[in-house]
């Protein structure tokens, strides 16, 4: 799991220098995300092409997309436009990036899609898995619900959903803005097979996704909102602030120890 350590690594610091360059938001998101996206284009998509993934969170793109620079997607000169106008990098998840299947943003449509995707190819037999990625906050979303009861019904073990379960929205707390406890329960009780995880360890990561089960699959990752830079884990500013000069260099140097 070193080699996917390394990559979580420069994911972190692209995002850190890009959200201070374009002044963006969203940076805690993305970092909290950083280890299961590592994880699955390493371990998931980059061995098996027919593997399908989605962000649904998607004002967490800008992870995906320094991702997506380090498989060779996109290039740097390409990546250095985000927040910059003319640009394909928008500041949700957009199709029209290479590699990005489908646009996200408007939270609680990713996974409807996703079951979608995987309807269809049980249908035409067509193998491999679809990965969706959905924030904690997200879940406060009907359509998800009903999405969960759908893939359950129709036996779709081919859907793997993993919650980025880092318990900041917004400008709150989770459980100040709308308790999802018992999560687990409530994920079991709509029919999926569920796992708890440390949404940090690469080897727990790894070894959750390719549990295999009848039912669909929900991966509930404990994560850290702004994982990997101290001053902004668990901090609910961080979901819009963006670093400015001594905070940037202070978040490189954390990054290179």
């Amino acid at each position: 799991m070193k080699n996917i350590e390394l990559l979580s690594t420069k994911i972190r610091k692209n995002l850190l220098k890009i959200t201070y360059s374009s002044k963006s938001a969203h940076i805690a998101s993305s970092l909290s995300i950083v280890d299961i996206i590592a994880t699955i284009y390493s371990k998931f998509m980059k061995k098996n092409k027919k593997n399908i993934f989605v962000l649904s969170k998607g004002h967490a793109c800008l992870a995906h997309y320094c991702l997506l620079y380090e498989f060779g997607y996109i290039k740097k000169k390409t990546l250095n436009t985000f927040g910059k106008n003319g640009t394909i990098l928008m500041s949700h998840s957009s199709h029209k990036v290479p590699g990005v299947n489908l646009s996200t943003g408007s939270l609680g449509h990713g996974l409807p899609v996703s079951t979608g995707i995987a309807l269809s190819k049980k249908i035409t037999s067509n193998s491999g898995k679809v990965f969706v990625l959905l924030s904690d906050g997200e879940l406060n979303e009907g359509s998800n619900w009903e999405s969960l009861l759908f893939s359950a019904h129709n036996n779709l073990n081919n859907l793997v959903i993993i919650i980025d379960h880092n318990k900041i929205q917004s400008l709150d707390f989770v459980n100040k803005t709308m308790k999802l406890d018992p999560l687990k329960k409530k994920f079991s009780s709509f029919g999926c097979k569920v796992l708890e995880i440390n949404g940090h360890n690469h080897k727990e990561i790894f070894n959750s996704l390719k549990n295999t089960s009848n039912k669909p699959l929900v991966v509930i990752a404990n994560t850290i909102k702004g994982k990997g830079i101290s001053f902004m884990e668990n901090k609910v500013l961080w979901h819009y602030k963006s670093p400015n000069f001594d905070e940037l260099i202070l978040g490189l140097k954390e990054l290179k120890k």
